[in-house]
């Protein structure tokens, strides 16, 4: 800084030098200023050892293509679809590219600002005649000047930098906050796939159901007609029948839902969505484990994006102290000015100036101080969205890892009762066909199979989206040295 000062003082009698120490002072002053803090700590945050649904003996991090373990080209083909059509990802690639302007914006101010003018002056006068004296013509003047000029504000309180590091963290922020809006578009589309498959699923059933139901109806029929069975067997059958029925144009129609909403995810019209429905059945559930909780804080974009969010408050309160001191700003300029007269050419002269101004202000009705608070309490108020974003995150994986298990032992369970369902109904409908047994009897064991079946597709779901959920939880193979930096072209050697 002593350094600084004394290329402040300038020589008054070697006008070159002026511009040149002034830019050099300048950018010593730049690089040699001070920040008033306060400097950015990573708020505390309880972090849980270990998952209590999991060891992490043998962790296993999603991927970055997680969803590929499903095995489904349908899948993969939404997903693709997705990621260059959701109109939420292309959204965010837009605040993206707004926040790095705003940091070109933001850090202009760290280097001079040079302007230049130009002018040329055209003056001609007509002279006076009289009888006694001989006449003369116009006189004509032409000037010409050239002024180049520099000016820039010395951040001694590093009150630039801070704006400019709060647009800088707003930069990586919108490139953390697109990748969360990428992973949600990501998952929201495997989940309505699988909502469309397990409808599809659940549709199979019913047919199959209203086939068999429609087969024992022709048969009571038949022994209706035999006189064997009763009118009253033949309507309770009928019931059943059209009671599985009624239930087949609500599972297509959310069946069709599903795919309309994933025209949305995909950026297309419904229409265009050129997929059929499978089933949940001939996919695979790909293996997840997740490792050290402290971990996690790496993975997930929303915990990048938080504490990205917090650096930006973090530097609005530094902009906000350093604005309490005087600004100092340097100006100088430097041309050349030419004047032509018709009856004599004279020689161009240099004009050079230098000027240091200081700006303070006095009173302003607690308008700074104020400013002051209002940046502090929105850092306190990130600061608390910040931890929640950490407990949450804890909170996702666990949530996730619970409902993973839980749907796993259930779908186990309940493909046991449809194996015991299947064959009771077996058994019921052979002994109602040869009349060893009466009409309760079957009709409750095909209201129980349809019942585990149905079951067990949504289940099966179940266990799918707690699979998704907990690819989501875990950041779905996002890592935070992945995410480019804001654009510094405009500031090498600044930043």
């Amino acid at each position: 800084m002593t350094k600084c000062r004394r290329l402040l003082l300038l020589n008054r009698t070697d006008p070159p030098a002026i511009r040149n120490r002034l830019l050099s002072a300048a950018l010593c002053l730049a690089l040699g200023a001070c920040s008033l803090g306060p400097d950015f700590l990573r708020p505390h945050t309880a972090i849980p050892l270990v998952y209590r649904q999991v060891t992490p003996d043998a962790p296993l991090w999603p991927g970055k293509d997680w969803w590929r373990g499903f095995n489904s080209a349908d899948l993969d083909h939404l997903i693709a679809d997705a990621e260059a059509g959701n109109f939420d990802i292309q959204a965010a690639i837009a605040r993206i590219r707004q926040a790095d302007a705003q940091l070109r914006i933001s850090g202009a101010p760290l280097l001079p600002t040079v302007s230049a003018s130009a002018s040329q002056q055209y003056n001609r006068q007509s002279s006076r005649t009289s009888s006694l004296s001989r006449s003369r013509g116009p006189i004509e003047t032409r000037t010409s000047s050239v002024d180049v000029s520099i000016s820039y504000e010395l951040d001694l309180w590093g009150r630039v930098a801070a704006v400019r590091d709060s647009a800088e963290a707003s930069a990586l922020f919108s490139r953390y906050d697109q990748q969360t809006v990428a992973l949600t578009a990501v998952t929201s589309v495997a989940t309505t796939w699988f909502s469309a498959l397990a409808f599809q699923d659940r549709l199979a059933v019913a047919q199959r159901n209203l086939n068999d139901s429609e087969q024992i109806l022709k048969a009571i029929q038949a022994r209706v007609d035999a006189g064997t069975a009763s009118e009253l067997d033949l309507a309770q059958q009928g019931a059943l029948v059209a009671g599985i029925r009624a239930n087949i144009p609500a599972l297509r129609s959310n069946a069709q839902l599903q795919l309309n909403a994933l025209g949305v995810l995909t950026g297309k019209l419904p229409e265009d969505i050129r997929v059929d429905p499978g089933t949940l059945d001939t996919l695979s559930l790909p293996e997840v484990t997740p490792g050290l909780p402290a971990e996690l804080l790496l993975r997930r974009p929303d915990i990048a994006s938080a504490e990205a969010s917090l650096r930006a408050a973090n530097a609005n309160l530094r902009e906000a102290r350093a604005a309490f001191y005087p600004q100092i700003t340097l100006t100088g300029s430097n041309g050349f000015t030419s004047t032509a007269l018709s009856s004599l050419i004279g020689p161009g002269s240099m004009l050079t100036n230098a000027a240091v101004s200081v700006a303070q202000t006095l009173f302003d009705n607690g308008a700074k101080s104020g400013q002051y608070d209002l940046n502090a309490a929105k850092y306190d108020e990130l600061v608390a969205d910040y931890r929640r974003a950490v407990t949450q995150a804890f909170t996702d994986v666990e949530n996730a890892l619970t409902q993973y298990r839980f749907a796993t032992e259930q779908e186990t369970l309940e493909r046991q009762a449809v194996a015991v369902a299947q064959r009771a109904s077996d058994i019921a409908r052979a002994q109602l066909l040869a009349g060893t047994s009466d009409i309760v009897t079957a009709l409750q064991a095909q209201s129980t199979l349809f019942s585990d079946l149905d079951q067990l597709a949504q289940v099966r779901l179940s266990r799918f989206q707690a699979l998704v959920s907990l690819y989501k939880a875990l950041g779905g193979g996002w890592v935070i040295t992945d995410t480019p930096a804001p654009e510094r072209r405009l500031f090498r050697g600044v930043l």
